[in-house]
């Protein structure tokens, strides 16, 4: 039996992979508020991630049923755009505990339970979409403009400007539907305080971070379609970067202040991706510009996947020593 395109054995031993790796993952940052997660073990776990996707990584090299080399250079490319766009997804979380209080200690708790949330999320999206790129495929030029639409974004956003997340609209329905209260409990999550049942702040933060996780979910998905079709080269390479999501955060937020400038490196890559896609498109732009009268016969680019590799790679890097070393000298200068 086959599950777009790939043998459901397959699917099947990949998810029951990642519950083994959640479980791992669990237990080595320890449970329920037990340590507060330092900046070595952070770095440590970091680590292990990034060896565990290389490793899926050459499995696809070694056993992939059609075109192995490519689709691990495939796989390869996806990670790094979906970790590039998770590291902008941090500094979200940074403002978001600080705003709720949220101790560092309990920060860890609420981060498992968000990426397991985004885990499911990102299936039925990814799933979604890829039915129907496979039926609509003029959809990926859709995505294409998003995506300069959204990487544009990124060179406009005021880094003065805060995020209340008190605002979020699924925040604010929630508070009007269930009682919450305004005291931190510990690492709980729900209370009962005078024979009523109540949410703690730290359930609402987790309820943020799931709803801004499907915000990001509509950058990243598209990217990823970029590089690859493959249902399951897509979901693999977007669910082994949001796994580690949880490690590099602790890695980045004792260093985050050397990293202001990345969100530009990300506008290139959202810029450039979407470039990418737009170039494939040229069958329905031609088409679009004669149903509006114009002769516009554009060519068809195949961007090759090493070279959106390196492009991808080289831009995330460049952007974050040039983040270090501008803001070491903005330090220095005071």
């Amino acid at each position: 039996m086959y599950l777009m395109g790939m043998p459901l054995w397959a699917w099947i031993v990949f998810y029951v992979l990642v519950l083994l790796m959640l479980v791992a993952d669990l237990k080595m940052f320890g449970r329920k508020g037990q340590h507060e997660v330092n900046v070595k073990e952070a770095l440590q776990m970091t680590a292990v991630w990034i060896s565990v996707s290389l490793v899926f990584c050459a499995g696809i090299y070694l056993f992939y049923p059609v075109e192995p080399h490519e689709k691990a250079m495939e796989f390869l490319a996806g990670y790094l755009i979906e970790k590039s766009l998770s590291m902008d997804n941090l500094f979200v979380f940074l403002m978001l505990f600080s705003f709720f209080g949220i101790e560092r200690k309990y920060q860890h708790e609420v981060l498992f339970w968000g990426i397991f949330g985004a885990l499911v999320l990102r299936s039925i999206f990814i799933f979604a979409g890829a039915a129907m790129v496979e039926q609509f495929e003029w959809v990926l030029g859709l995505f294409g403009l998003f995506l300069l639409y959204t990487g544009g974004k990124m060179f406009m956003h005021d880094d003065n400007e805060q995020t209340d997340p008190s605002q979020n609209i699924i925040v604010r329905w929630f508070r009007k539907v269930y009682p919450v209260t305004d005291t931190m409990h510990g690492d709980r999550f729900f209370i009962i305080e005078s024979g009523k049942r109540m949410a703690t702040p730290l359930f609402v933060a987790l309820l943020f971070i799931e709803t801004t996780d499907v915000a990001f979910a509509v950058d990243s998905i598209p990217a990823v379609f970029s590089v690859s079709r493959d249902p399951f080269i897509v979901l693999t390479s977007n669910i082994f970067a949001i796994l580690g999501l949880r490690a590099l955060y602790f890695a980045l937020a004792a260093i985050a202040k050397y990293f202001t400038y990345l969100k530009y490196g990300l506008g290139v890559i959202l810029i450039f991706v979407g470039i990418k896609m737009l170039l494939a498109m040229n069958e329905y732009i031609n088409a679009f510009g004669s149903l509006l009268g114009f002769k516009l016969n554009m060519p068809h680019i195949e961007v090759p996947t090493p070279v959106s590799l390196a492009v991808i790679f080289g831009v995330l890097v460049l952007s974050m020593l040039l983040s270090v070393v501008l803001t070491r000298q903005k330090i220095k200068l005071g």
